[in-house]
């Protein structure tokens, strides 16, 4: 029987700024990620998908609702939860290995310890030989790894990841996906991924949450049973053609009911 390891219950999210109207960002959202699963939240832009991984990070807390990690609430930031971003958000003045050591060095892990954790997760990743190189000299594909060898060196219960992949070239971004899939395989980490794309979603996903047009809800659940492991090549299956119009029809019902609905209250 699976073990959840991350809850969101009856989760809403308003935004207030001074002088402006509320924006409603999730409504009533509920769901349960598994340990060990992959998931990865799909839908429009402003759906919320970004909001709801920050309030599983503790970044921000909700308005409504709860949000859970283990059966316990979060409250704060949560270092058991890691966060891969889509900028890479690494310090230029430190090379790749003092980026990856910077969590463990928070943590108060000692140096040689620390070195020792972190030399193994920049070979992970394939940066054997560039640790002592900048980031400014590194290719953006090359810089997300090093920001997914800092999360993964800091061993979190959870990686969040906020399209991580976006900004990188057709090539670098599927060497990246299969790259993680090795990962997350090896390693049962849990996996919450935001993506745009939903052939991204389909080569790394375990279950596709796709949402709702602002406020963000949960509007369906798919669970993908292609077989593992997927690559490229899967995409010509007839079983990824069927599942891939499925998501889309689900997907662009939603936005066509959004772009409508925004229509009407102009008028």
């Amino acid at each position: 029987m699976s073990t959840p390891i991350l809850t969101a219950e009856h989760v809403g999210k308003i935004f207030t700024a001074r002088g402006a109207d509320s924006v409603v960002a999730i409504q009533d959202l509920s769901l349960t990620i598994d340990e060990g699963e992959f998931v990865c939240l799909l839908g429009a832009s402003g759906c919320g998908k970004t909001t709801m991984l920050n309030i599983f990070a503790g970044f921000t807390q909700p308005t409504s609702g709860r949000v859970t990690l283990r059966g316990r609430p979060i409250l704060k930031i949560e270092p058991r939860c890691g966060m891969v971003f889509q900028s890479y958000a690494l310090f230029p003045w430190r090379t790749v290995l003092g980026n990856v050591e910077f969590g463990l060095q928070m943590q108060g892990v000692a140096a040689a310890e620390r070195r020792r954790r972190a030399e193994r997760f920049i070979e992970m990743v394939h940066l054997k030989g560039f640790e002592r190189h900048y980031p400014s000299e590194l290719s953006g594909g090359m810089q997300q790894r090093v920001s997914l060898a800092r999360v993964l060196a800091a061993d979190p219960d959870v990686l969040l990841m906020d399209e991580p992949f976006a900004a990188l070239d057709a090539m670098t971004r599927q060497t990246m996906q299969d790259e993680l899939l090795t990962i997350q395989e090896a390693s049962r980490k849990t996996v919450v991924f935001i993506t745009h794309s939903i052939d991204e979603a389909m080569i790394l996903a375990d279950r596709i949450v796709i949402m709702s047009a602002r406020p963000g809800r949960v509007k369906t659940i798919l669970a993908n049973t292609l077989p593992r492991p997927r690559r490229a090549d899967v995409q010509l299956s007839p079983a990824y053609a069927a599942l891939k119009a499925e998501v889309w029809s689900l997907v662009q019902a939603e936005v066509l009911g959004h772009a409508e609905a925004t229509r009407l209250r102009s008028d």
